[in-house]
């Protein structure tokens, strides 16, 4: 996420999570230009769900292994092993389709995209689904959480529903745990929360003990963005898109892609599937929730695969969002981010300071931000806003955090660490 851009946190995590399925980002602007250009030749960025999805109570659904609802027998993809026998080396990225048309109801997919194992970004697959009541975009983007070696903790790691009494961008959302102690989270909530079109955005997200991150994400449009809506609702039933996600199916593919095996991550990574180097979005979020102030009622929070975390909070004097950005390898672009007036601390750690307008056009919005880089090239990035998004109308006269809480927030030495 760009340290100085932002959009509505529900907004936010439906993009993320499309832009995880399609390895896209959105164009670094402000200060990140610079940067941007300085690390983008050797570091590609990318914008993913970090941690995973929360999920829904629902009745008759067990999660368990899943066939298709209508029936209906289909052919093993070509890579797929038999029961019993030894796991896949490679699923295509027809494998990847081939295996969501078994799992969707009757009816026509179209793929936009897809991906399989053996390339450097996640399995995905992305399409048009028609049941014969109008098209709605379907998406299934695949990948694994780790967590240095442990079992992962499915319920730290999927996507949080928002806390109850707070604001809420879904409609519904609810988390649950199955009973192989895997965490699912179902939401039903708008593509834009101002909800300036109708288009609607339903997902399913799932963690497993094992790591295993299944996304699920439909429209009632045949696209995220840009086309009409076709349906009232996206054409899956929150049970079926429990279903979808929970089927084992996605769990073998996952199994087989490479660098995966048991859990274990490599040198420099610290969760998710990150790259070597960048830190995970969970666990970025873990160290804010540590290091923000008492006092403050969290909420909303989320954060994307690496790099980025962020809480909306409340001091009851209106909500405010605070977003950090941890960005390693960042010394080559020192002289473009940080001018004469950035102070230079006595181990070296440069610190800069701002405070100015909001850069989305909410009205009254003002961002405060304290911009760090250590000796290393580990760059951290803290800002706050006076109100719940930068597109949002200001709640409050300042940001409930103060810049001398920014500045403690961004220099202290749990970014540093791959643990908590």
């Amino acid at each position: 996420m760009p340290v100085d851009q932002h959009s509505d946190p529900f907004e936010e995590r439906l993009a993320a999570a499309l832009h995880e399925t399609g390895g896209a980002f959105g164009s670094p602007s402000g200060t990140l230009v610079a940067a941007g250009q300085a690390r983008g030749r050797r570091l590609r960025r990318r914008a993913a769900v970090a941690g995973g999805a929360a999920g829904l109570a629902l009745v008759g659904v067990s999660g368990a292994l899943l066939t298709p609802w209508d029936g209906a027998p289909a052919a093993k993809p070509s890579s797929v092993a038999a029961e019993g026998s030894a796991a896949p080396k490679a699923y295509s990225a027809d494998d990847v389709v081939r295996t969501l048309r078994k799992l969707l109801p009757r009816g026509t997919f179209t793929t936009s995209d897809a991906r399989g194992t053996g390339g450097d970004l996640p399995p995905l697959a992305v399409g048009a689904f028609d049941d014969g009541k109008g098209a709605g975009s379907v998406s299934v983007g695949l990948d694994r959480v780790r967590s240095q070696g442990r079992e992962v903790n499915p319920s730290a790691a999927v996507l949080p529903c928002p806390k109850k009494g707070g604001q809420s961008p879904f409609e519904t959302c609810t988390t649950e745990i199955l009973p192989d102690r895997s965490a699912i989270t179902v939401y039903q909530g708008y593509e834009y929360p101002d909800r300036r079109e109708d288009t609607k955005a339903w997902g399913a997200d799932l963690v497993t003990p094992a790591g295993h991150h299944v996304s699920v994400i439909e429209w009632n449009a045949a696209a995220e963005k840009g086309k009409p809506v076709t349906r009232p609702e996206p054409p899956l039933s929150p049970v079926r898109l429990k279903a979808l996600a929970a089927a084992s199916d996605w769990r073998r593919i996952i199994d087989a892609m490479p660098g995966e095996k048991e859990g274990t991550p490599p040198p420099g990574s610290s969760g998710s599937s990150a790259r070597p180097g960048e830190m995970a979005g969970w666990l970025i979020l873990r160290k804010l929730s540590l290091l923000l102030p008492e006092g403050l009622d969290r909420v909303a929070h989320g954060s994307q695969e690496s790099g980025y975390a962020y809480f909306v909070v409340d001091d009851g004097k209106g909500a405010g969002l605070v977003q950090v950005n941890v960005q390693p390898g960042m010394s080559d672009a020192a002289g473009e981010l940080y001018g004469s007036d950035a102070e230079t601390l006595a181990d070296g750690t440069r610190v800069a300071t701002r405070q100015g307008p909001g850069e989305k056009g909410g009205e009254g919005v003002v961002m405060w931000t304290a911009d760090t880089l250590r000796k290393d090239g580990l760059r951290v990035v803290v800002s706050a806003f006076n109100a719940s998004a930068q597109d949002r109308k200001a709640t409050r006269a300042e940001p409930a955090l103060t810049m001398g809480q920014l500045r403690a927030i961004a220099l202290s030495p749990r970014w540093r660490s791959a643990e908590d």
